[in-house]
């Protein structure tokens, strides 16, 4: 923590020649894109598109799970999903997962997450949709087959997706062509980023 402290005690002095920048940020955010991950530390979604400060809105949560839209209670996820289109206008929205997920390895694994009951509710939103691919039943094949852990986070990314469309405020700039939506698969070891196609398959694009 105390290296933390001490880059943040001296941010200021790091950038100095950027005054002029974060005096304009003050004014306001125009961010591009709505950028939903995982909270994961090891995802970095400013490093891995290069974004400068001002430029993405981020949502972030253990296993970048999105509830679906009239789910009871209040929903940060909601909230972020409503301002992000209505008072910024994005105009793009990305679901980025990634490999090494700690929360698509639990789901995978089957594991007893008891001891954390925060965790595992939040989980049981993204395990029903998750079921034909943690089952290993997936596919027009009958046949069963075992799942890799970025078959799960993929499925997941898909699903996501799904929830996000699932707002009525999403469907209705989708319909109006005022909003695309992306889905991402991050890979840490790599460094690869792996974008959804629409033949709904996850593939490396050259930039």
């Amino acid at each position: 923590m105390k290296a933390l402290l001490d880059r943040a005690r001296t941010f200021t002095q790091r950038v100095e020649g950027e005054r002029g920048e974060y005096r304009k940020l003050a004014e306001g955010q125009y961010p591009e894109a709505l950028f939903i991950t995982c909270s994961d530390s090891r995802v970095i979604p400013a490093l891995i598109t290069g974004a400068r400060p001002g430029e993405i809105f981020e949502l972030r949560n253990a296993g970048n799970i999105v509830p679906s839209y009239g789910r009871p209670g209040a929903s940060g996820e909601a909230a972020t999903i409503e301002y992000a289109l209505e008072v910024l206008g994005v105009q793009d929205v990305v679901v980025c997962g990634h490999s090494h997920c700690g929360a698509m390895g639990a789901l995978k694994s089957g594991d007893d997450l008891t001891a954390l009951p925060g965790v595992d509710a939040w989980l049981d939103l993204a395990r029903p949709d998750l079921a034909s691919v943690l089952t290993g039943t997936s596919g027009a094949s009958a046949d069963s087959f075992d799942p890799s852990l970025s078959d799960v986070a993929q499925r997941n990314v898909v699903n996501q997706l799904a929830a996000v469309r699932s707002y009525p405020i999403v469907r209705q700039r989708l319909e109006e062509d005022r909003l695309r939506l992306h889905g991402w698969y991050y890979e840490i070891d790599t460094g690869r980023v792996y974008e959804l196609d629409d033949d709904g398959s996850f593939r490396v694009h050259a930039g």
